[in-house]
């Protein structure tokens, strides 16, 4: 099956069994407390980090070096932030563990590794020089 229609189905059933066996340990009333004070803290994060992450970017710029890591830093942290407004606590999670520069750092170096290793098996290039020729060198 897709991956992704089987993420549209498990997902919202994950949310919805985790909402009631949570609801039913500490009330309906706390849980939805919860859920609303998740959202609007992890939105006031994500905009600090958010921020913070298009200051680097700029500073980056001026140095004229290429913002690889904050461009895609600033595309997880919307990401993560989209996470925190959906209701439910297993995205509330998710969205947490990529909106902390800590966790986001650490998950971008295991997807760096597993991608750098498999394109450094298949490195069939040849290395070689190349000279300029004038067109009056060229006859």
């Amino acid at each position: 099956m897709n991956p992704i229609f089987l993420t549209i189905i498990f997902v919202p059933a994950i949310e919805i069994y985790l909402l009631i066996k949570i609801g039913a340990q500490i009330g309906a009333i706390t849980t939805i407390f919860l859920i609303f004070i998740t959202a609007i803290v992890g939105v006031y994060y994500a905009k600090y980090e958010g921020l913070n992450t298009l200051r680097s970017a700029f500073n980056q710029l001026k140095q004229n070096e290429t913002p690889a890591y904050e461009i895609l830093s600033g595309a997880v942290i919307a990401f993560a932030a989209l996470l925190l407004i959906i209701p439910g606590f297993a995205t509330d999670l998710l969205g947490l563990l990529l909106i902390f520069p800590l966790t986001r750092k650490f998950i971008f170096n295991r997807l760096f590794k597993k991608f750098n290793t498999v394109n450094t098996r298949n490195k069939n290039f040849i290395d070689g020089e190349y000279e300029d020729l004038d067109e009056k060198n060229d006859r």
